[in-house]
Parts: structure tokens; C-alpha cells; sequence
């Protein structure tokens, strides 16, 4: 079962494969920042990917696009940001994002 360790808050989680990591947190219990509600067409739950990248599936045409509306391609690359409610886990990631906390 892959784990989603979630800083600042330093909280680890499990995931269940394939289960995106706002969806992860949300069942643990946890308040993760979100406008639209996890459709990709905001940027609430952007969070930084700071270990595990290899271990997310591919960053879609909808969540790129939605990122590089307000940032470069470049900056999201290099970054290595993801939207919370697109990133789905294949195994072990840490995650940067402040404003997750306990419900």
C-alpha cells in the first residue's frame, strides 16, 4: 500500500494504488485546500512533489494546462508540482502543501 507523507504538517498516510493524493487525504481524515472541488480547473490543490515523483502516474493535458495558466511549463517541470486532486499514486511520495490540516 503506497504511503503519502504530507508536509508541513509531517503526517504520513496510506493510499490505495491508483487513488489520487487529495482523495487519499480526504479519507484519512485530513482538510486538503480545495476550490473546485477536484475537477482540474483551479489551482487550490497544487502541492510539490518532493519525493516519489517516479512514483505518480503522468502529468494529463488538463491538469498541465490548468497549472501553466498562471505559471510556466518550465516552472510546474522543474518544480515538480501537481494538482492534488489529478496525481494518482503507484507507490511511496512526499508532498509539500500548506494549509493541509486535521478535520
Amino acid at each position: 500500500m503506497p504511503k503519502i507523507r504530507i508536509l508541513p504538517l509531517d503526517r504520513e498516510i496510506d493510499a490505495q494504488a491508483g487513488q489520487t493524493i487529495m482523495a487519499a487525504a480526504l479519507a484519512s481524515g485530513l482538510y486538503w485546500p480545495t476550490t473546485c472541488g477536484g475537477q482540474a480547473i483551479c489551482t487550490t490543490c497544487l502541492c510539490r512533489i518532493e519525493a516519489g515523483a517516479e512514483n505518480l502516474d503522468e502529468i494529463g493535458r488538463t491538469e498541465l494546462k490548468t497549472m501553466t495558466e498562471e505559471r510556466p511549463e518550465a516552472m510546474v517541470r522543474e518544480n515538480n508540482l501537481r494538482l492534488a486532486c489529478q496525481a494518482r499514486v503507484s507507490g511511496d511520495v512526499t508532498v509539500n502543501k500548506r494549509g493541509v490540516k486535521e478535520e
